[in-house]
């Protein structure tokens, strides 16, 4: 818990720096203007979404090794930050759509490949809510985390595998970033990263209680039920 506490007290000023230097240092772009700063939220947002997806396969695959519930708690949990982070993703990209595109939203293959991942990993936190066995359930769970990772590096690579109007900023289309704006996204994927490793501690942490609950409750239930 120490540590964690550490870890959230040092997101909250890494969060209020890369706000400041989302306002006041990085300067305004010359053909979008104020609306190219929602940038330096979208863009962290994307990148630790596709890094909770990744650590959902891991501790999918581990689960598929090891079957334990450790590994199906940290893919349960990785899997609602990245569903969170990759929804904000998309509100903060239609903002900006707007803006460029003068529409809220285009089917181009990044929008699109990045909707429908979000919708597959929507689709296993249903899984994961359902009534089906608690083994049973992981198990499936942990086949799905496997499986929906191969939209992942289709959705990074798909503007430079078809034609996009989605900038790849990381590739040839990005064009470069000036040096304040480097710095101002490197703050914003710092501290959002802070935030990210905050709350999948804090929800692989609730993930794993109730799960001791529910074999506290299942036990208790199986004692009484023989005494009566």
């Amino acid at each position: 818990m120490s540590k964690l506490k550490f870890l959230a007290l040092a997101a909250i000023p890494a969060l209020c720096v890369a706000q400041y230097m989302i306002w006041f240092y990085a300067p305004i772009e010359a053909t979008m203007g104020l609306v190219q700063k929602v940038f330096y939220l979208h863009m962290p947002m994307a990148i630790w979404s596709f890094v909770s997806f990744l650590v959902v396969f891991v501790a999918s695959l581990m689960y598929l090794v090891r079957r334990t519930a450790f590994w199906d708690a940290l893919a349960g949990s990785a899997a609602e930050i990245g569903v969170l982070f990759s929804g904000l993703a998309l509100i903060t990209g239609s903002i900006w759509g707007r803006a460029a595109w003068n529409v809220w939203w285009t089917w181009d293959p990044r929008l699109t490949t990045t909707l429908i991942m979000w919708f597959v990993y929507a689709g296993y936190l249903l899984l994961r809510s359902s009534p089906m066995g608690g083994e049973r359930r992981a198990l499936v769970c942990a086949v799905l985390g496997v499986v929906a990772f191969l939209d992942v590096p289709l959705v990074f690579y798909s503007a430079r595998l078809w034609r996009s109007v989605h900038p790849a900023v990381f590739g040839r289309q990005g064009g470069g970033l000036e040096p304040e704006m480097l710095h101002t996204l490197l703050a914003g994927m710092a501290a959002v990263g802070l935030l990210w490793i905050c709350l999948l501690l804090t929800r692989h942490g609730q993930e794993r209680l109730a799960g001791r609950l529910a074999a506290l409750r299942s036990r208790f239930l199986e004692t009484d039920s023989q005494q009566g």
